[in-house]
């Protein structure tokens, strides 16, 4: 069996090389593969990446800056895994939680796993307001998939490639989150959730997500549930 990572990638030169080098170290018992999309990264990520080579990994480029939806849709259409993993290249996530993350689905209890950075796991103090966005979003996406996630944002998304192959996703942006639970709620596939360490990270650390992809997450969300 292979795992399939996607790493969708936008000017994280500070990170890029040590995120690489954990998803690498860490033991699964399986066969892997590394897909890295860069989104028209200008500060030197993506000459950093046009320079790797590595059994295992694959680095697509995109001209120019879409959005983590479209990287992700470009990741997926070349994993060629019986699981498929999201990885985000912040270090914000810890790939040594891989075999919790991918326990549920390789003993056939379930087809997705999210990793909940709000189930118990360590993590860093940071924005209530985010946090409070966060629990809002979440709980409209159950409403609209009738599902009882803790964490619809998480990165670590996995999911039996079987079941990412029977839809095409269309969001360019943040509206991936929501998009792909819906569509696997459509599914009528066996989520599941485990608790995740997460290391955060405030806005002049580089992080990405603004208020106006929080606003935006409910249209999408009516948008995928109602009209596909």
């Amino acid at each position: 069996m292979k795992l399939s990572i996607v790493i969708p990638v936008f000017n994280e030169r500070a990170t890029i090389a040590e995120i690489i080098r954990r998803v690498q170290a860490v033991e699964i018992g399986l066969d892997r593969e590394i897909i890295i999309v860069d989104d028209g990264s200008t500060d030197g990520t993506r000459e950093f990446l046009q320079n790797l080579s590595a059994p295992g990994l694959k680095v697509l480029l995109h001209e120019r800056n879409q959005g983590k939806g479209a990287a992700m849709r470009t990741g997926f259409a070349e994993a060629s895994g019986e699981i498929v993993l999201v990885q985000d290249a912040d270090l914000e996530y810890n790939p040594r939680e891989y075999p919790e993350l991918l326990e549920p689905i390789l003993d056939g209890r379930a087809d997705v796993v999210y990793g909940s950075r709000f189930l118990g796991g360590p993590h860093r103090v940071l924005f209530f307001w985010h946090y409070l966005a966060n629990r809002f979003l979440t709980t409209f996406c159950n409403l609209l998939s009738n599902l009882n996630l803790t964490d619809m944002n998480t990165c670590y998304k996995v999911v039996r490639g079987e079941f990412l192959r029977k839809f095409r996703l269309k969001s360019d942006r943040f509206g991936f989150d929501p998009e792909i639970t819906l569509n696997l709620a459509r599914l009528k596939c066996r989520f599941y959730e485990v608790p995740i360490s997460y290391s955060g990270r405030d806005y002049t650390e580089g992080k990405k997500i603004g208020w106006k992809d929080g606003l935006a997450s409910p249209f999408h969300m009516i948008r995928f549930r109602f009209f596909g």
